[in-house]
């Protein structure tokens, strides 16, 4: 029963993004709502709540989705642990937007873009690691941006050109995604054309913050990554795009594959197409990545 709670957990929670042995801390909490343009041949727009939690040493960017489900879904897995009975919990849990995690590491703002990736019935978390510098150009246009006063900067930055607006009322040199080194929080910034969108919506204290979920805990997440270079990162990534069960598949016996389990529609085999195409999905619902240059001196690093 473990065993495939883990298969189904992968699937489920390969979403949320990775990262042991962590202490609890109090994060400040600044929630961004992301418009967005996922097919580039397409002028339709979606809407992601994402989450920028700042804490002592480093800061984390996430989609919200699955963290804001939480305590529905701890309430739910223990209802299942107890029964003995398996839920499919696609059927109620929302599914996020985006995958990867982006922790950036104070003062020199080293940025960690972590995925996740599935090694047999466990989760595995891939990363690459870049230190970014802005060319911010700072004009003395200033506006207000929702309750606070804010600054204008721009600069080029993964094929695209961004306008950003900054507030020295929050004194953060942060923001969402990889976005940093202004004098001030990033309370809005977008691309010339609007094909990424992020506004700050609103913020809040987080007592006894810890950077995994409790989906990532049940899923058998660890804070731990296996770092590699950006061009051996983004090709294990696209190949496990490409067939996410790779390494499962051969643990699975026919047998293992024919049996069914109490209160799941129909056999292990049809669940696990059921994830897959759940996957594939997700990983095909967005053609019009952030950055469209991967720096080429990144393919140098060891």
């Amino acid at each position: 029963m473990k065993k495939l709670f883990s298969i189904f957990f992968i699937a489920l929670f390969a979403f949320v993004s990775a990262q042991d042995n962590e202490s609890k801390e109090t994060a400040n909490r600044f929630f961004y709502e992301l418009t967005f343009k996922p097919k580039k041949d397409s002028a339709k727009l979606e809407k992601v709540l994402t989450v920028l939690d700042i804490v002592k040493d480093r800061s984390v960017y996430r989609d919200y989705t699955v963290i804001g489900q939480d305590s529905i879904i701890k309430v739910q897995v223990e209802a299942m642990q107890k029964s003995g009975v398996f839920k499919d919990l696609s059927k109620t849990i929302r599914m996020p937007k985006f995958s990867e995690k982006i922790v950036k590491y104070y003062p020199d703002m080293k940025v960690q873009y972590v995925e996740r990736i599935a090694s047999g019935f466990s989760p595995m978390g891939i990363a690459y690691n870049e230190t970014i510098k802005f060319d911010w150009k700072i004009s003395n246009e200033k506006e207000k941006i929702g309750p606070y006063n804010a600054q204008k900067a721009t600069a080029d930055f993964g094929g695209r050109k961004w306008t950003a607006w900054f507030s020295t009322d929050l004194p953060f040199q942060d923001g969402p995604y990889k976005f940093s080194g202004l004098p001030g929080l990033i309370v809005k910034i977008e691309d010339e054309g609007k094909n990424y969108s992020w506004i700050l919506q609103g913020n809040k204290k987080v007592q006894n913050w810890e950077e995994l979920s409790y989906s990532e805990k049940i899923s058998n997440m660890s804070l731990k990554v296996t770092e590699m270079p950006r061009e051996k990162f983004e090709k294990t990534f696209s190949d496990f795009k490409k067939d996410p069960f790779a390494t499962a598949r051969p643990m699975m016996t026919q047998e293992i594959m024919s049996k069914t389990i109490p209160g799941m529609d129909g056999t292990i085999g049809d669940m696990m197409k059921k994830q897959e195409k759940m996957y594939k999905d997700f990983f095909n619902a967005n053609d019009n990545p952030i950055e469209l240059i991967i720096p080429s001196t990144d393919k140098k690093k060891k």
